[in-house]
């Protein structure tokens, strides 16, 4: 992995300013926003942050947040992120690693220990990098239950199979059982539960106040953006299904204001040390997925860039980060299709080859 990837910025270059927040939207900007044209009117929306040496260049929300009321999207628009949680689900392991509460080849039974003997050679760092071989969760549902599960069933589910797909640590396979588990040792190794610990230690540090890893019930989310899906013709909400409450695969939601300060501290030790973010931004294992050769902690890597994407019921996310650059883009929407990787990356060479 080139060294460049963990080199820190100058704290001038990425200071991320409460006044570079409080700013109106960017003005119309004819390329990105011929991108965007289908997210704009009267349908489910997308916000879009690029961040260029530490400060956004374009900011700009589309569509609607909510259909029923006529709510538009907005920079502080709360998005369902899906699985780009998964990268504060790593960054929480690696907080209690630097605590010494836990360590990354930790194995997964000395936190869990009623999961059978499948489970008995999986680590951690199995669970991070996706190549501990568990089942995957929601082929164990029982279909005709419509009630939501929460990480302390997909741990539920997975006690009742003496199996797995793999040996631990022979291959890869995308693995939303992993994640669901580790927000339960995050709880287990801090004495907390896991979205407090978020909140203590990740959110509310970093200014990322109105970022929750969202309990029904506990929390409400400000300026919420609701999920769609196109049926039928039309857009009808579908914001929840029966694995939106599993927190440590996907149950945080966020804006692109919030993100900001997130991938702000990706450059710096304001949170996590030096070690750590090169923990999780480095090659753990390949993989078989395009466009993803190599996955660390909570990250895709792609050459120079390292990105996640997120998909839920009603909602396509995803932040692609190209540190050499230092640049990032962020889109977040409230709906089934399309998948905006492909947007993001177009976005992005705007500014890697500005004369395109």
């Amino acid at each position: 992995m080139p060294q460049w990837m963990f080199q820190l910025a100058a704290p001038c270059l990425l200071a991320f300013s409460a006044a570079a927040m409080a700013r109106p939207p960017a003005p119309a900007d004819r390329g990105i926003d011929a991108l965007m044209q289908g997210y704009d009117g009267q349908v489910p929306g997308a916000s879009v942050l690029v961040l260029k040496d530490g400060q956004p260049v374009f900011r700009r929300s589309y569509g609607l947040a909510v259909m029923e009321d006529g709510t538009p999207a907005s920079p502080s628009s709360n998005y369902r992120l899906a699985s780009v949680s998964k990268q504060f689900t790593a960054a929480a392991v690696l907080l209690l690693a630097e605590d010494g509460k836990l360590g990354i080849d930790d194995p997964l039974k000395k936190w869990l220990p009623s999961l059978p003997a499948a489970a008995d050679a999986m680590t951690l760092r199995h669970l991070l990098s996706h190549t501990s071989g568990l089942l995957d969760y929601e082929g164990l549902m029982d279909p005709a239950d419509t009630r939501q599960v929460h990480d302390s069933d997909v741990l539920g589910l997975l006690e009742k199979q003496d199996r797995r797909y793999f040996a631990p640590g022979s291959d890869y396979r995308y693995s939303n059982s992993g994640y669901a588990l580790l927000a339960l040792v995050v709880g287990k190794a801090s004495g907390s539960d896991f979205a407090s610990f978020l909140r203590q230690r990740i959110f509310l540090p970093l200014g990322m106040a109105n970022t929750w890893a969202h309990q029904d019930g506990v929390d409400d989310i400000p300026d919420r953006a609701y999920g769609y899906s196109r049926m039928e013709g039309r857009w009808q909400r579908t914001d929840q299904s029966p694995t939106s409450a599993v927190l440590g695969d996907g149950g945080i939601y966020s804006s692109i204001d919030d993100l900001a300060r997130w991938d702000a501290a990706l450059y710096d030790e304001r949170l996590l040390r030096h070690r750590s973010l090169q923990l999780a931004f480095s090659p753990a294992t390949k993989t078989h997925e395009p466009d993803v050769p190599y996955y660390g902690f909570g990250w895709r890597i792609n050459g120079g860039a390292l990105w996640h994407s997120g998909e839920s019921i009603g909602f396509r996310n995803v932040i692609v980060r190209y540190p050499k650059q230092r640049l990032t883009v962020i889109v977040l929407s409230n709906r089934n299709e399309p998948e905006p990787y492909p947007l993001a990356v177009g976005i992005a060479r705007r500014w890697l080859d500005p004369a395109r």
